[in-house]
């Protein structure tokens, strides 16, 4: 068994090896079956992962499957999009199904259903019908239509199919029992009349199926062995068995409860994500600070990151809040070890070296780097230097506080992969904001330490004469607080600072030969990633880079 297994052997494994050992199954399938009403996000990845890896694990199959069962909610965008953020995820389907494939097996089961005398024609409406349901302390009654006859309940049936019938007028209900503890027995709805055209079956149908009728038979044509779904679903689970035994079907699957994955400072219900893109509080469902899958991708986020974040925390039968600083840990470990290094100034202050000539930057002199420390098989890049630079403005402080180790007058500090510098002047506008320093470099502390002195401070640095001009996207929490699921008004909670755009950043020019989507390490700044803007082609006159994550938690030292 693979180490990605034993790393979590959580009772859904425990339950697939002793059906195997007992000979139930010779094959594992699984499913992974969104429904094409919006974007994934990070708790669908969970479930991808989880889905997908068992069956690579035990070396079986897994269907991608979407739950096209309702035609006024689903697009073929979002279809397109599901397919893309599996395949980003880095897996592969045995075959990709839809639910719709199924519509005339699905007709034929209810059809079965009702000569069997488990289905019957209900003319309630739907708010009469919630109304003879009941509540979890009273019992529900049975409709007045509950015993139709088989012959007027075929008959009608075929009516509603053939679209003889107004939306509302009839639906096709189970005939379970309406005095059972659970709400979901109580006789629930299997069909409805809509007329709405499908994004693949176009006006074929008129009548279609409800998820918890769909969704198990779809599992049976399909032979899942397991059918794992999170925690919700879990009351549901008699149904899903009522409808599988109730009928002569390939394969009895087997339905298992999950907790789904919460994730701090964010949300993950549909509803509420649609809310944000519809109120303008975030710029679409790709946004970076958006739990989507292709916002994390927008973002900048690994695919291996998030593979590896939905393994570390495993799989349990009880809710919980993980912290985003978990997921943002993986990320990191996942780009420290891929991400090239290079120096970016966010804030520029402008640093004029006296005792390098003018006309030095003319004769191209130039650095060699590594382009990653530990990982010398990735080779070296020029790093330009010259007689004006730029620096971060809060790597100088003209009156120094205790222990800062940074450049003030008088002190010198290294810079990166340079020389060591002091500051001899400070030149300020009439406002009195310091808009220039003039230094001195010493041309012998190159690659070692100046004789006789210590220097403490080491800051980064861009030739101003060879940067490149970038807006830099800062991305953060979407939310103050931990759960704002949890909060009615939760837009109240969003966070001011979640995105911080600084438009005069300057990056060395080693960036000009990077592509959409790469990352890189930005030394002392965090990890960062080249952007896609509005569909555009890179452009290196128009750089626009996102923040990924920082090089080190800093949300927890900011509360």
């Amino acid at each position: 068994m693979s180490s990605a297994i034993q790393k979590q052997q959580n009772f859904i494994l425990q339950m697939i090896e002793e059906d195997l050992k007992n000979k139930k199954h010779t094959q594992i399938v699984t499913r992974f079956p969104p429904e094409p009403n919006g974007y994934l996000h990070i708790g669908h990845a969970k479930s991808i992962c989880l889905n997908f890896g068992i069956s690579e694990e035990y070396k079986g199959k897994c269907y991608l499957r979407m739950d096209d069962t309702n035609p006024i909610t689903e697009e073929d965008e979002y279809a397109k999009a599901i397919i893309e953020d599996v395949k980003w995820l880095g897996f592969g389907w045995e075959s990709l199904t839809h639910a719709s494939d199924y519509y005339q097996q699905l007709y034929d089961y209810a059809t079965t259903l009702i000569k069997q005398g488990d289905a019957y024609v209900e003319s309630l409406t739907m708010d009469e019908i919630r109304e003879l349901r009941g509540t979890l302390q009273e019992s529900g009654k049975e409709s007045p239509y509950r015993n139709r006859s088989i012959e007027e309940n075929l008959d009608l049936f075929v009516r509603m199919k053939n679209g003889e019938f107004a939306e509302g007028t009839h639906v096709l209900r189970a005939k379970i029992n309406m005095q059972s503890g659970n709400i979901n027995m109580r006789d629930p709805v299997l069909y409805r009349i809509r007329y709405a055209s499908h994004q693949r079956t176009g006006n074929q149908w008129c009548i279609y199926p409800m998820y918890d009728y769909a969704h198990p038979l779809s599992d049976a044509i399909e032979g899942i062995t397991h059918s794992l779904c999170t925690l919700e679903f879990q009351d549901h689970r008699p149904l899903y068995d009522w409808c599988i035994n109730k009928l002569n079907v390939p394969q009895k699957p087997r339905q298992i409860e999950f907790a789904r994955l919460n994730l701090s400072h964010t949300i993950t219900s549909k509803r509420k994500l649609r809310q944000l893109v519809e109120e303008n509080h975030v710029s679409g469902w790709n946004d970076p600070r958006m739990p989507t899958l292709q916002g994390m991708r927008q973002r900048g986020f690994p695919p291996n990151a998030l593979r590896h974040f939905c393994q570390l925390i495993g799989v349990s039968k009880s809710d919980s809040i993980i912290d985003m600083s978990v997921l943002e840990e993986c990320v990191r470990d996942e780009l420290n070890k891929n991400a090239p290094r290079a120096m970016a100034v966010l804030k520029p202050l402008k640093i004029v070296i006296e005792n390098i000539s003018e006309d030095h930057d003319s004769k191209n002199y130039e650095l060699r780097v590594p382009n990653h420390p530990q990982c010398t098989d990735m080779g070296q890049h020029a790093l330009p230097f010259g007689r004006e630079i730029y620096i971060e403005q809060d790597d100088f402080m003209e009156v120094p506080a205790p222990k800062y180790n940074r450049l003030s007058p008088g002190i010198e500090v290294r810079l990166r992969h340079a020389y060591v510098i002091k500051c001899e002047k400070v030149i300020k506008n009439k406002e009195g904001k310091v808009v220039e320093l003039r230094c001195s470099y010493d041309p012998s502390t190159l690659g070692k330490n100046p004789e006789g002195r210590k220097v403490q401070g080491v800051i980064h640095w861009v030739s101003a004469t060879h940067a490149l001009s970038a807006t830099i996207n800062l991305y953060d929490r979407l939310f103050t607080v931990d759960n704002p699921g949890a909060i009615e008004n939760f837009t109240s909670f969003l966070n001011p600072h979640s995105l911080i755009q600084l438009t005069e950043c300057k990056v060395e020019p080693s960036i000009t030969k990077a592509t959409i989507g790469q990352s890189f390490q930005f030394e002392r700044l965090g990890y960062f990633v080249i952007a896609q803007v509005h569909d555009q082609a890179y452009d290196k006159n128009n750089l626009v880079l996102n923040r990924i994550v920082n090089l080190r938690d800093t949300w927890s030292q900011k509360k």
